[in-house]
């Protein structure tokens, strides 16, 4: 089901005016219009995109999620397709860090797609813009978002690949940067997951290997504003259950015999470390950290 919102507000920017984004304009073919929700800002010329798999591991959310929130951290848009999977991560880190946000979208500003991202898309309104070349009404048709991933390498300066296989849609949005003389990122992976074909073939082609945020940062000629944090300060049993969590989730009776705990101690920890956004709870009692340290 599609989700739709009549009489929402946008701007329309057309290539004459003053407020499309310059990157945008020298593309080789860029928009004649541009149909905006919430402000593009001068802020938003420094500006990177994170991309990847719509069925991504817990391991690509966190890393997403950690890339966009220290991206911004240090002054940078995060600029994505609001897919669900790595776009919604980077897209949440962002807001998580405090930063601007904009989501290239596949189909009108007035659609909400994937259904479920509504509230997402009321906060990157309010924290940068949500924006499409398509008309307000226009459907998510599949042969639309290969064509709008050109817009989002076009925004940014350099494209972050997190994960994806071998035919997913981030390697157009990574051909895309390519054509387009941006710098091609690409976060390593898993070796027998499939979702790591992508990033790990980018890495044989050239792409940067980043494995922390100052690889991008140093890499586009971006000063560090923050570092990235390199401990989680914690104490006696938080620190004892966090540091048997991973990426890869663990159900809470593995962490308790591993922690030499109650399951209910565990429990009441584990809820202290969610509610500090230490800890991405999953079906099933499952438990993985929601941090990726640098």
């Amino acid at each position: 089901m599609i989700g739709r919102r009549p009489q929402v507000q946008f701007e329309v920017l057309t290539l004459q005016d003053p407020g499309y984004p310059t990157a945008l304009r020298a593309i080789a073919d860029p928009p004649q219009a541009l149909y905006v929700r919430g402000r593009l800002a001068e802020a938003d010329r420094t500006a990177v995109a994170v991309v990847g798999a719509r069925r991504a591991s817990p391991y690509g959310v966190a890393v997403a999620e950690w890339l966009g929130r220290e991206l911004t951290r240090n002054g940078v848009t995060v600029v994505s397709g609001l897919a669900r999977g790595i776009d919604a991560a980077a897209h949440r880190g962002a807001l998580q860090g405090g930063g601007r946000t904009i989501a290239v979208l596949g189909c009108g500003v007035d659609i909400i797609y994937p259904p479920e991202h509504g509230r997402l898309v009321a906060q990157i309104t309010g924290a940068g813009a949500v924006l499409s070349e398509y008309p307000p009404g226009t459907p998510p048709l599949k042969h639309q978002f290969p064509r709008r991933n050109r817009l989002i390498s076009g925004l940014a300066l350099g494209v972050v690949v997190v994960e994806g296989r071998e035919d997913s849609g981030a390697l157009i949005t990574a051909d895309c940067a390519l054509d387009q003389g941006r710098e091609v990122f690409a976060v390593p992976g898993p070796v027998f997951a499939q979702t790591s074909v992508l990033p790990h073939r980018l890495l044989q082609q050239g792409a940067k290997l980043v494995t922390m945020v100052e690889h991008i940062l140093e890499e586009l000629h971006l000063a560090v504003q923050h570092a990235t944090t390199s401990s989680v300060a914690l104490q006696g049993a938080e620190a004892a259950v966090y540091a048997q969590l991973t990426l890869d989730p663990q159900h809470i009776d593995v962490l308790a015999l591993r922690c030499g705990l109650p399951v209910s101690e565990i429990g009441r920890v584990l809820i202290g470390l969610e509610l500090r956004g230490l800890v991405r709870v999953l079906a099933g009692q499952r438990y993985v950290r929601a941090t990726v340290e640098g």
